[in-house]
């Protein structure tokens, strides 16, 4: 049997940028008996978590819930909307825009894909104006979709979809506007319905503080509409089969229903605090990140403080410092976990999760953590970054 717990006594400090640290309340709410998922009482159960559901998203359009990762859901919202050959405009605003890209040409869809040079892209949000641009140049309307990361976790930063829809508006472009959510759901505003989206893709693991294994596909009615004339092959992703099970509370296949009951515990412990005080906790915690890392000597990725995000801080080291090399030394020392970097940012970056179930004195654990690792790893810091992000809590 694997050994998970290589250490003595205490508990793994667990800040990556998810998957995020589950509650025991969500814990014990998936440890409920299973129940029959073709039986009445089910029909009940879900009935009302589709409903409130649509809370988390500021939705007034149905939310399909899939037993997949985020990754399933990026193909969901592509296959229900598109046909072969159609050309969906994309922008690299980090390492999960990328995949994302990816995935879609895999598919055999096209993709324009909106990039800057280097990292100067990865290091700020994406370019409203620039869509604007491009849909504009596009009179022929040959541009179906655009697709966009709300939070990119790879890099810490959180786009204006707002903007991005006022750029598509701007246009007078009819192409659906997509947005990646995954890890900005539950901890970053968001709103599905005010903001125009029309295809909202989430996950279960990070703000909503479960495992993963669920994930999310927030629909309009223009993306319903698309996609009674969509061609991509699809089974298990097609939106139809799913909302018509959904009117009474069922779904066509197997869920997963004991993360369905973390789920509903779920959305019940968000509503509770309340989304506004959500938000506003997980903007301190990452303001008091932030100021550690200044407080370190250290670089902020995101060059652009009006997009920080509060779910993650991507810290940027010198040349003289091995990421990862850094990142395993503070597992191996202290039992704490965080994020490395991904794609063109391996090596050289580590990144410090405060998302979902999150507090102050967690932060400031891990945050300790990294400067007494820091100081193992032999790097001088300027000042104590545990005492920055004190300041700010207090």
């Amino acid at each position: 049997m694997l050994k998970l717990d290589n250490h003595p006594s205490g508990r793994h400090f667990l800040h990556i940028p998810g998957p995020s640290p589950v509650p025991s309340r969500i814990l014990r709410a998936i440890s409920y008996q299973t129940i029959d998922h073709r039986g009445p009482e089910f029909g009940v159960f879900g009935l009302e978590l589709l409903k409130k559901i649509r809370l988390l998203f500021k939705s007034d359009d149905p939310v399909i819930i899939y037993p997949a990762s985020g990754t399933g859901a990026w193909e969901a919202a592509l296959v229900n909307t598109l046909n072969h050959g159609d050309t969906v405009l994309m922008y690299e605003s980090g390492h999960f825009a990328s995949l994302w890209q990816r995935l879609a040409q895999r598919m055999g869809l096209k993709t324009e894909f909106i990039s800057k040079p280097g990292l100067e892209g990865w290091r700020g949000g994406v370019d409203a104006k620039a869509i604007e641009e491009r849909l504009k140049a596009d009179p022929n309307h040959i541009i179906k979709a655009v697709c966009v990361v709300h939070n990119e976790t790879s890099t810490g930063v959180t786009s204006d979809v707002a903007a991005v829809r006022a750029a598509m508006d701007a246009a007078n472009h009819p192409a659906l506007l997509m947005v990646d959510t995954i890890s900005g759901l539950g901890s970053a505003n968001y709103e599905h319905s005010a903001w125009g989206v029309d295809v909202t893709v989430s996950g279960s693991q990070k703000g909503l503080m479960l495992p993963p294994g669920l994930s999310f596909n927030t629909i309009s009615p223009k993306a319903i509409s698309a996609s009674k004339t969509a061609t991509l092959p699809k089974a298990f992703w097609a939106w139809d089969e799913i909302l018509e099970a959904n009117q009474t509370g069922y779904f066509p296949t197997t869920p997963a229903t004991n993360l369905l009951y973390g789920l509903s515990e779920a959305i019940d412990m968000i509503l509770e605090e309340g989304l506004d005080n959500i938000f506003a906790r997980h903007q301190k915690l990452g303001l008091a990140c932030r100021a550690a890392v200044e407080a370190w000597g250290l670089e902020i990725l995101c060059q652009d403080p009006s997009v920080y995000s509060p779910v993650v801080t991507s810290v940027l080291v010198p040349d003289s410092v091995d990421a990862d090399a850094l990142r395993k030394l503070i597992h191996e020392k202290y039992n704490l976990s965080l994020g490395t970097g991904l794609g063109k940012l391996k090596g050289k970056v580590f990144r410090i999760g405060h998302l979902g179930d999150c507090n102050e004195l967690s932060l400031l654990a891990a945050l300790s953590g990294c400067e007494m690792g820091l100081a193992a790893y032999g790097y001088s810091i300027k000042a104590s970054g545990v005492v920055a992000a004190q300041n700010i809590l207090r």
